[in-house]
């Protein structure tokens, strides 16, 4: 199974929760973290089950998730 990289802009998230509840492996979650707006953000809080679907970038309105899909070698280093 390929394997992904989520990475958020804390900046742009608003905090709607559209990814949090698209992603289909339970990968994103709210964080505690809060921006320079006051939104709680999104996290990647289980990034090791990320397959780079990009589903939750693609539901992204503020376009505040990249996703990158990493090689074998790539992944086993992050893990």
């Amino acid at each position: 199974m390929p394997k992904g990289m989520t990475v958020i802009d804390k900046e742009r998230c608003k905090g709607c929760g559209l990814c949090v509840a698209a992603c289909p492996f339970g990968v994103l979650a709210f964080s505690e973290e809060h921006n320079s707006s006051g939104y709680n953000v999104a996290m990647a809080q289980h990034p090791e089950k990320c397959t780079a679907c990009m589903v939750c970038a693609q539901i992204c309105p503020d376009v505040a998730i990249e996703v990158y899909r990493l090689d074998r070698a790539e992944s086993k280093g992050a893990a």
